[in-house]
């Protein structure tokens, strides 16, 4: 009795030592080791087979097939690929699945296809030396690229220009419109390989914007094209060239020179071109249909407008069943959809409803006749994998468990690699039927990180002043939290379009640079305000035309929360954020300096008639159309009310929110009399990454704990 008495305070020590024995998270671990040693372990290289429903993965320096039923089958070693190139490579080079179960790789200036035993090169194509933004056709065998500002083909050793245009502000073959519309790159190789069309951009009537590099002997001007918002933009053609006559012709453009051609479609039979065009007011888009080989212009197929904005993201996917019909995004009745039409403009069906929205699309059977997408049907915090009849609109969820989930289609369109993982969960693999049944599960992650010590992380929902939705947010309490101190607070916070910062992914989405203050202290905050995405399009567009006003009324809802929590210090609140975040921190710390006492801005937004035509434009309009709201929202307006302790940091190369918004906003600090602390990172463009980024999270800890 005596020795189980005895032993009962030593299991308690032992146990209280395994907890406080934990790992701390460094700054290197937090930025770093997150992204690597850290991270959840996964599959290599894992990919649908080109011509089979198998998929195949890295393991052990050893590539795997792996087939739905269960059978893994080993293909071949590094050491055999070594022996085949003649070389000694540490690991696998990144290959792709082509055509007759082949391998293809880049290798030493050259394309490489192999047979899937590493017993035989197939093919070797080199890549051309010098350019820029390849993009390989696998149906001929091409590459198309950039030099400078012209565009390029290679096919072998030979190299022929397309473009032979002396005039460096026409661009050929790379990405328009900064990028928006999801435009992101400038060729578009046509189903059977035999056109590309290409992005033509005449940049004339844009200003040059002048970005210095100072790490030379003398500094360079470097100067960049830089549209802001109410000034000349760009002018976007389409070009076709022909692999077949070798010529070139545009597509005759409809509407004005500055109007954006974006999510530009191939028809599966290569005679058309269909291309989502808006207006620059961005209010109206036309779907027009070109003819491939002549560009002239046959017709409007539909057109959606909005008193806000429309925003095209997809390009058409065409039926191979009935190449005259295509399902195509839209959000024309409050939440992103996918609908139903042929190239008449025949609207066919509604394959969507309810209030919830499609993030993705997976793919299509047509033999089934069932379209495969995710969304948030389950919930805004989730996604799902879900299986639509195109003919009876049955929706029918496919993936299961809490979380989010991220799919890839096998070529046969039956089955699934599902990624799953949730709040506890960094990562499960498995194979899954289109009736959602688990065939084989190819990987469990191990959490790398279960030997460091967080704070409790949960999701937390708040009324929203509007009276009709939910708003997120998390929150994350010190490791050894006790209830009876009171903590000071960082609200980390972006709030701008596109971003959704709080989902039930692992560990609730959150950045490790939170728990690493939590572990200093502090109570991690971030909450998804209006205008960020995947809750409608009223929740998203109600910062049309008036940018901070909503998005701080609901950041200050979460502080509100906060501040009646018995353990928050509510003299002690500070908040952080980069790009957008960077103006919501500056907003929110000149708008309530009551609440906030230290501030750190990133890359901030100052004066928004200063940023960039497509993205301030579509939330703004114009300068000229709407002086009230860019007036509003202008903060230098408002440095007057500057109270707390402000540290601004920016990019000295930064060509997205460009330096002229931290320095205006110096110069009025000067004239206010506001101290206000600054520091710039040479070289760096609108973010700090790679191992300065540690550099940059430590001046931004240290910030707050020399004040908050």
């Amino acid at each position: 009795m005596k020795f189980r008495l005895l032993l009962l305070p030593i299991l308690f020590i032992l146990s209280f030592q395994g907890i406080a024995q934990k790992k701390q998270l460094t700054l290197e671990d937090a930025i770093i080791n997150r992204y690597g040693d850290l991270a959840p372990d996964r599959l290599e290289q894992l990919q649908w087979l080109a011509n089979d429903h198998v998929c195949s993965y890295v393991k052990d320096n050893q590539l795997y097939k792996n087939y739905t039923y269960g059978l893994e089958k080993k293909l071949f070693k590094l050491d055999d690929l070594n022996k085949l190139l003649g070389d000694s490579l540490k690991s696998f080079p990144y290959m792709t699945w082509v055509k007759n179960n082949a391998l293809s790789f880049y290798y030493k200036g050259d394309n490489i296809t192999i047979n899937d035993k590493a017993r035989k090169i197939l093919a070797r194509v080199p890549v051309p030396k010098k350019g820029s933004n390849f993009d390989y056709c696998k149906e001929n065998g091409t590459y198309a690229f950039t030099k400078e500002n012209n565009l390029w083909l290679s096919k072998g050793k030979d190299e022929i220009a397309i473009t032979q245009d002396e005039d460096k502000n026409h661009v050929y073959g790379q990405s328009v419109s900064r990028n928006e519309f999801g435009i992101s790159g400038g060729t578009f190789w046509s189903p059977k390989g035999n056109f590309l069309a290409f992005y033509k951009k005449d940049e004339s009537k844009v200003s040059n914007y002048p970005l210095v590099d100072y790490m030379g002997r003398v500094a360079e001007h470097t100067p960049i094209k830089y549209p802001m918002a109410g000034m000349p933009s760009e002018h976007v053609e389409v070009g076709i060239y022909s692999m077949i006559t070798e010529k070139t012709m545009y597509l005759q453009k409809q509407g004005e020179p500055e109007d954006y051609m974006t999510n530009l479609t191939w028809s599966l039979d290569e005679k058309y071109l269909f291309v989502q065009e808006l207006n620059r007011a961005q209010n109206h888009m036309k779907l027009n249909q070109y003819d491939a080989i002549t560009g002239r212009f046959i017709k409007t197929v539909l057109e959606e407008k909005h008193p806000t904005y429309v925003e095209p993201q997809h390009p058409l996917f065409f039926l191979p069943n009935e190449p005259n019909e295509f399902f195509m995004f839209s959000n024309w009745d409050g939440y992103a959809r996918i609908m139903h039409y042929n190239t008449d403009g025949k609207f066919i069906r509604q394959l969507t409803k309810g209030d919830w929205e499609v993030t993705r699309f997976v793919g299509y059977d047509a033999g089934e006749e069932l379209l495969y997408v995710e969304g948030t049907k389950d919930s805004p915090l989730e996604r799902h994998l879900y299986k639509i009849n195109v003919r009876n609109g049955d929706i029918t969820k496919i993936t299961h468990g809490s979380g989010v989930h991220y799919t890839t289609i096998s070529p046969d369109n039956k089955y699934f690699i599902d990624h799953y993982q949730s709040t506890d969960i960094p990562n499960v693999t498995t194979v899954i039927s289109n009736g959602g049944k688990k065939l084989r599960t190819l990987n469990i992650s191990n959490d790398n990180a279960a030997d460091y010590q967080f704070g409790e992380n949960k999701i937390i929902e708040l009324p929203c002043k509007d009276g009709k939705n939910t708003l997120y947010a998390r929150i994350i309490l010190p490791p050894n939290f006790d209830a009876t101190k009171k903590y000071p607070v960082i609200l980390y916070v972006y709030g701008g379009p596109h971003s959704q910062l709080i989902t039930r992914s692992w560990k609730n989405s959150a950045r490790w640079w939170q728990y690493y203050m939590a572990q200093k202290g502090y109570i991690a905050f971030t909450l998804d305000n209006r205008g960020t995405p995947n809750r409608g399009r009223d929740f998203e567009t109600v910062i049309h035309r008036q940018l901070g006003v909503h998005e701080m009324e609901d950041q200050m809802t979460g502080i509100e929360y906060l501040k009646s929590l018995p353990y928050v210090d509510a003299e002690r609140i500070g908040v952080h954020g980069w790009s957008f975040g960077g103006f919501m921190t500056t907003n929110l710390i000149l708008t309530h300096p009551d609440t906030f006492k230290v501030g750190v801005a990133g890359g901030p937004v100052i004066d928004w008639s200063m940023y960039e035509v497509m993205y301030g434009e579509r939330y703004m309009d114009t300068p000229q159309e709407n002086p009230e709201g860019y007036e509003n929202s202008n903060l230098l307006n408002k440095v007057q009310n500057l109270e707390g302790r402000l540290l601004i940091i920016h990019g000295v190369q930064d060509p997205t929110v460009v330096m002229q918004h931290s320095m205006k906003f110096l110069r009025k600090c000067v004239k206010e009399g506001k101290q206000v602390d600054f520091f710039a990172y040479p070289t760096h463009p609108h973010n700090v990454r790679g191992k300065d980024r540690v550099h940059l999270m430590e001046k931004v800890s240290r910030y707050f704990e020399d004040n908050l």
